[in-house]
């Protein structure tokens, strides 16, 4: 089947999809609001099953339920996932009533999620029922919803993204529908370390602390850690941002407790244990003579490393599927946060990230997608899906 008439296809119900886009996202889901994540899964298979997909729902108690959409499910050719998530950061009523608002002169949309990632699911949406609008049967194509994504699948344990990778694990690739950026695909991405250090000083009425023979001020000793951890920041490399902290009682007492959370990024496995053992040798080390410090790892979140062959092959073959749909080529790129598209690549399945829709200001209320990025998205998608 030629790409034509399938991109011809994506045209004809763009201005449709603007609108699935909107509903979608005036659906407020922040990660741990369940009802809401799971409402947007329940939009999504309604559509889908209008259109005679398979669904499967891998159902959860705390998080959101996770779904696999797929058309074609007894196509003999090799599989594709198309992967999102339907969570975002954004409290609800972050961005008043409707959460959504559409700006066609200005060709934006602006919203919870646009971009991050429910443009992505859209488009990723979008491709497949072009595809079958033109009788398209050659090979199973999933797509996959993620529900707890933005912490890392720590709500459900990491049940979901291994669920997910599962589902996965016979594709011949798996494209990550995050935001795109002109002109590049993501082959890396850092992995996420999050420590919590307890500092523990001796607590004194402040007039005693002088010259420093009376307490131990355990914020004063956090602060030396924080500043030593606060080296790292190689941008290719290891990078920590101590963004969180908490100490003290009151102004005229010497604090005995101070606590702060480390966020720790790196680009592979070897900087991810350098970075363990440098966060030990800190939390060891006394700055304040009789201060005490335990560390613990709160949560953790795999490296995509950009070296690794098989999604180094895979941007390439896909080079040459959108040279062959008249789609501009790629370069490859390095992103410093963290995505789904990390653990599927641990999983060894081939993997690029972000051929999502473009926008800006993600993680903001003034987040906003570009409308005329959801059909070329979705021609990406479908280039891929045809010309693999």
């Amino acid at each position: 089947m030629s790409h034509t008439s399938v991109f011809a296809a994506i045209d004809a119900l763009a201005d449709v999809y603007v609108d699935f886009w909107e509903d979608a996202c005036n659906i407020e889901s922040p990660t741990l609001y369940k009802e809401g994540v799971d409402a947007v899964g329940t939009y999504f298979m309604k559509k889908a099953k209008e259109r005679g997909w398979k669904i499967e729902v891998f159902e959860q108690s705390v998080s959101g339920n996770a779904i696999c959409i797929t058309m074609n499910p007894e196509a003999q050719g090799a599989p594709i996932a198309l992967s999102g998530h339907m969570d975002t950061v954004h409290a609800v009523g972050s961005f008043g009533s409707p959460a959504v608002r559409v700006d066609r002169e200005n060709d934006r949309i602006y919203g919870p999620g646009v971009t991050d990632c429910k443009g992505g699911a859209v488009a990723a949406f979008l491709a497949m029922d072009a595809l079958q609008a033109c009788s398209y049967q050659d090979r199973p194509v999933m797509l996959l919803l993620q529900s707890d994504e933005e912490n890392g699948s720590k709500t459900s344990g990491k049940q979901t993204i291994g669920w997910i990778c599962e589902k996965a694990k016979d594709c011949v690739a798996f494209l990550n529908a995050e935001g795109y950026k002109e002109g590049s695909l993501v082959v890396g991405r850092k992995g996420i370390l999050r420590y919590r250090f307890d500092v523990v000083g001796e607590a004194v009425h402040s007039a005693d602390c002088a010259n420093g023979i009376g307490g131990i001020n355990a914020i004063a000793e956090a602060a030396h850690k924080i500043l030593e951890l606060e080296k790292l920041k190689d941008r290719y490399g290891i990078t920590c941002n101590c963004g969180l902290i908490e100490g003290g009682t009151v102004a005229n007492t010497v604090p005995d407790r101070c606590s702060f959370v480390a966020d720790i990024r790196c680009a592979n496995e070897e900087q991810l244990q350098r970075a363990a053992q440098k966060v030990q040798e800190v939390a060891d080390r006394a700055y304040l003579q009789g201060a005490h410090c335990t560390v613990e790892r709160i949560s953790y979140r795999v490296a995509m490393d950009p070296s690794n062959a098989k999604n180094q092959e895979l941007f390439c073959q896909l080079n040459r599927c959108f040279a062959q749909a008249g789609l501009p080529v790629l370069e490859h790129r390095i992103s410093n946060g963290g995505s789904d598209a990390a653990d599927a690549t641990v999983a060894g399945i081939p993997t690029v990230d972000s051929i999502g829709v473009a926008g800006g200001r993600i993680h903001s209320v003034e987040e906003f997608a570009y409308l005329s990025s959801l059909p070329l998205a979705a021609k990406r998608m479908a280039a891929a899906i045809l010309y693999l």
